[in-house]
């Protein structure tokens, strides 16, 4: 049996189009992005009190890079990982974990922009650097995709589900588009059924489909 505990738009979405590519049986139990997250019944699933957690018969797992690994090991006939003693070993590994480098500037625009709630807590420094750290991750993506189409080249992998399921949670701060490598292989994986299927059905974690950064003078960033 496999179960993800997720919350629509967040680092367990990750989890969610991988087990749709990997095409095995599973059931998902949504969470709201609240103080459910801290209840009793969610820490024993994952003590951090955060999503991904993902029961695998009868154990509990969490950290959304171990499950990825977890989940392609135990499924090696899909094709999304890179075995131990694989010549892209490494560099799936890489970039398996590269995703948490963009979620962690994500994370704290996240915070920025939906979890404070008063104007006077929100920082218009913080927003400009973490947006612009996002794009330095931009630039590291782009760079890897000259002359590729996807990130390793023995083809389509974890490793793909993992960074692009990060910039799509980043582009709602910062823009892809300037990026034209990075740009084209983000529309490439996206239009996988195994991405479709893990959109939330109404509204997720996200309020707005794009944050301006904030000037500090008329209110938190725009939508547009």
């Amino acid at each position: 049996m496999i179960r993800l505990h997720h919350v629509p738009q967040s680092r367990s979405m990750r989890t969610l189009w991988l087990l749709h590519e990997l095409g095995v049986a599973f059931e998902v139990v949504e969470w709201p992005f609240d103080k459910t997250l801290r209840s009793a019944e969610f820490l024993a699933l994952n003590p951090a009190g955060r999503v991904p957690a993902l029961e695998l018969d009868g154990v509990s797992l969490w950290e959304t890079g171990a499950i990825t690994e977890i989940l392609c090991e135990r499924f090696p006939e899909a094709g999304m990982g890179r075995a131990p003693g694989h010549a892209e070993r490494a560099d799936w590994l890489i970039w398996v974990h590269f995703a948490e480098t963009i979620s962690q500037h994500v994370a704290a625009l996240t915070q920025q922009h939906e979890a404070l709630y008063e104007d006077h807590m929100r920082s218009p420094v913080v927003m400009k650097i973490e947006a612009r750290r996002i794009e330095k991750c931009y630039q590291v993506i782009e760079e890897r995709l000259a002359g590729r189409a996807y990130l390793l080249d023995g083809g389509f992998s974890a490793a793909d589900i993992s960074v692009g399921q990060a910039v799509y949670m980043a582009r709602h701060f910062a823009r892809l588009e300037p990026f034209a490598a990075a740009a084209a292989w983000y529309d490439r994986i996206t239009a996988r059924p195994g991405f479709t299927a893990s959109l939330p059905a109404g509204r997720g974690l996200y309020t707005r489909d794009y944050y301006e950064a904030w000037s500090g003078e008329d209110g938190a960033g725009k939508a547009n």
